[in-house]
């Protein structure tokens, strides 16, 4: 760091006084200090957490984008069938106004699922003929049956479960756990992103997966398929990696100066994504090559496996970067919004997810990281119990979305295995008992990281902000 000199010490403030006399060594010290806390934030997490003893060390969240219908997967209603094509009772709405397209509709025929169910595992739990591999995991899995969203359109539903907000600009969860808890990698960001490579109905931003208003080094490094998993990594062509480390010491010395001058935590931010970059090129080609793995392995993950950005591909992906010590792993699968055309595309959407969840279940418990991994399943809300419009030739039927009663599950760190909490009405309109809200779900999945909900804040613009926004409720009964 250079020296500097002033003529009138008087016209300074106390940091730049105190950078400015301590020349050298003493200045390098005094950045590293006026950094400190920061650098913690960005790598190692807060001090203060986690609260008490976790259950989970990592999350892996599979997300199912556009609103996967629970009552053709999960949520087994044979009242729809029994009654299918017979407008739904009055008395289900309970005075309530149908929501978004439905509004459209002059009558509401329940429609039944198309698709078999039968009950598995020592649990009895109900689950499609459509998911024939994740139904031997079923006692491995607490289903969520009474989740519920304040949101009804796709985009504030996404964020919301995202964030616990609707609308952009908060952290999401991953960049909440990044922030609170930091890598157990150093040479790996904490928060990853994967998204299937697939035509998908409803765009998928990088708002979702964003920091908000934590420093920015907390928000999710997305991976893509191919050659290049993260943009603008590799060095290019004639730059070799010595020249590029002497480029980002030169670099970091003219902003650590510039910290402790202005003190910005924007300025850490930046030092310390440079530096996370530097360290990827070594160590995310090896992460995201599979080539080493058993082929066995690969074999229970599917034949779409060794398709890079195929969901079976991310899923291996997510197991080995859990296992490198990144803390949140997400992977985004989209093509649930069946409006239409839902025996075909439901069929289509799990045949590419059944094999390579159940695998991921499997591949985690063998092992051993099944009980301090917790695996999320979730979609932004679930769909109506009538069709919408009326039933195709053939039998084809979409449904609405519907955002008071959809399906979730947990398996792993920290909850009940083989369990289900909550229940809808026979129609699968409302919950009846167990409702979990989007805060309470995110209160849960803090609490088994080791984190009180209502004590994880972050001032921002004169107020306390926290992903449980002033709500959330710890779902005690599906704690193991």
């Amino acid at each position: 760091m250079q020296c500097h000199r002033y003529t009138d010490p008087s016209q300074l403030t106390r940091r730049e006084w105190l950078s400015r006399t301590g020349c050298g060594v003493g200045g390098a010290a005094l950045a590293t200090l006026l950094g400190a806390e920061l650098s913690a934030h960005a790598r190692g997490g807060l001090p203060a957490l986690p609260h008490f003893a976790p259950k989970a060390k990592r999350v892996i969240c599979l997300f199912m984008s556009g609103g996967m219908s629970q009552l053709d997967s999960f949520d087994y209603k044979p009242t729809l069938k029994e009654h299918e094509q017979e407008p739904l009772p009055a008395s289900v709405f309970n005075g309530r106004k149908p929501l978004g397209m439905s509004k459209l509709q002059a009558s509401f025929p329940m429609q039944g699922s198309a698709f078999e169910f039968k009950q598995h595992g020592q649990s009895g739990a109900w689950m499609s003929d459509r998911l024939p591999h994740l139904a031997k995991q079923a006692d491995r899995i607490c289903f969520l049956k009474g989740m519920v969203s304040d949101a009804v359109n796709h985009d504030p539903a996404i964020i919301f479960l995202n964030s616990g907000a609707q609308l952009p600009g908060r952290p999401s969860m991953g960049a909440w756990i990044s922030y609170g808890l930091g890598s157990e990698n150093e040479n790996l960001p904490a928060f990853i992103v994967l998204v299937t490579k697939k035509i998908a109905d409803q765009p998928l931003s990088s708002r979702l997966w964003d920091s908000g208003f934590l420093p920015s080094q907390h928000q999710a490094v997305p991976f893509r398929a191919g050659a290049e998993p993260v943009l603008y990594l590799n060095n290019p062509p004639g730059l070799p990696a010595t020249l590029n480390r002497k480029m980002l010491d030169r670099l970091r010395e003219v902003q650590q100066d510039e910290l402790a001058r202005r003190g910005e935590a924007e300025i850490s931010a930046r030092i310390e994504q440079y530096e996370m970059a530097f360290r990827m090129q070594t160590s995310v080609p090896g992460l995201v090559s599979i080539a080493d793995e058993k082929p066995e392995t690969l074999e229970r993950y599917g034949p779409d496996v060794k398709n890079p950005g195929s969901y079976a591909c991310n899923c291996v992906l997510a197991r080995r970067m859990s296992e490198s010590g990144v803390r949140f792993v997400q992977l985004y699968h989209p093509g649930w919004d069946h409006h239409g055309g839902l025996k075909v595309g439901f069929a289509k959407n799990t045949q590419e997810i059944d094999q390579p969840t159940a695998a991921l279940l499997q591949d985690l418990a063998d092992r051993d990281m099944l009980k301090d991994t917790l695996v999320m399943f979730v979609s932004e809300f679930g769909r109506t119990p009538y069709s919408q419009g009326a039933q195709k030739e053939g039998g084809e039927y979409g449904r609405e979305h519907h955002r008071d009663a959809f399906t979730g599950w947990l398996a792993g760190g920290g909850v009940k295995a083989g369990f289900t909490h909550g229940a809808t009405d026979d129609f699968g309109f409302d919950v009846v008992e167990g409702k979990v809200t989007v805060n309470d779900f995110h209160a849960t999945f803090l609490h088994l990281m080791g984190i009180q909900h209502d004590r994880f804040i972050f001032p921002f613009q004169g107020r306390d902000f926290r992903l449980t926004d002033v709500a959330g409720k710890l779902v005690k009964p599906i704690l193991a």
